[in-house]
């Protein structure tokens, strides 16, 4: 069980296959863990570690997993950036891919404005987003999901601490896809694959609006999930997608 450690924090991490580096972000909010990506439609580091070396962490302080450090009220989201750009120096990783399902898309476009001469191409599976309707989803559901059982395991975080780190990311100025702007999307050269989903969490407009904004962007099928048949052609529609960006040796 490989860790990196910075200072206070503490990341476990797992590594498959060998070739080009492909950052993996598992889904599953503020509880994302390496042991959830058994339970998406597929799993990157099985898929396509053929081809690819592929990394994935236990998301600072998620329930189930082995990563642990400070709640950053103040960073917010750019704290898992810190993390994840960390993990790729630890490992002598300059440049990159990164697959972000659910709070992935958001810390992609995160990495991929605070990264912009490392991320090569990104993709974004099923990406969260803000919604009008639901302004309040992600605030509510990590409130009752993630932050009882944290402050129950660690005596130096409280409800009030929590609160405000949430409102930090969810609350003040809430929009679009929470780290960047669309003029950053509309500007961002980088190769970016879409695959929408359509659920309260990981709205379907807001994933379409990336995708015609982004100006090298491509959307997959959708819908995608429905049967085994389509996630195999969505996950051809990956592979086919990372091989293309990824740079000659």
């Amino acid at each position: 069980m490989p860790i990196y450690e910075n200072g206070l924090v503490r990341l476990r991490y797992e590594e498959s296959g060998s070739g080009f580096p492909l950052l993996v972000i598992p889904g599953g909010g503020l509880n994302a863990t390496i042991a959830g990506l058994a339970n998406h439609a597929f799993n990157p580091m099985e898929e396509f570690s053929d081809s690819f070396r592929c990394i994935a962490m236990d998301l600072r302080n998620a329930n189930g997993g082995q990563s642990e450090g400070p709640v950053d009220v103040e960073r917010g989201w750019d704290a898992f950036a810190d993390d994840q750009l960390g993990l790729m120096d630890h490992l002598g990783i300059e440049k990159f891919m990164v697959m972000g399902f659910c709070i992935g898309g958001p810390f992609c476009w995160n990495l991929l404005q605070r990264a912009p001469d490392r991320v090569v191409a990104s993709i974004m599976v099923h990406p969260s987003g803000f919604r009008s309707d639901q302004p309040d989803i992600f605030y509510q559901n990590n409130i009752r999901d993630w932050a009882p059982a944290l402050c129950e395991r660690r005596d130096d975080i409280t409800m009030e601490i929590i609160d405000a780190f949430l409102n930090k990311m969810y609350r003040e100025n809430p929009d679009f896809v929470f780290t960047v702007t669309r003029d950053f999307v509309r500007g961002c050269e980088t190769p970016v694959l879409v695959l929408p989903d359509d659920i309260p969490a990981h709205p379907y407009a807001v994933a379409m609006e990336t995708a015609l904004l982004a100006p090298n962007s491509q959307v997959s099928l959708y819908p995608w999930k429905e049967n085994d048949g389509k996630i195999r052609l969505a996950v051809r529609h990956i592979d086919m997608f990372l091989k293309a960006n990824r740079p000659a040796a």
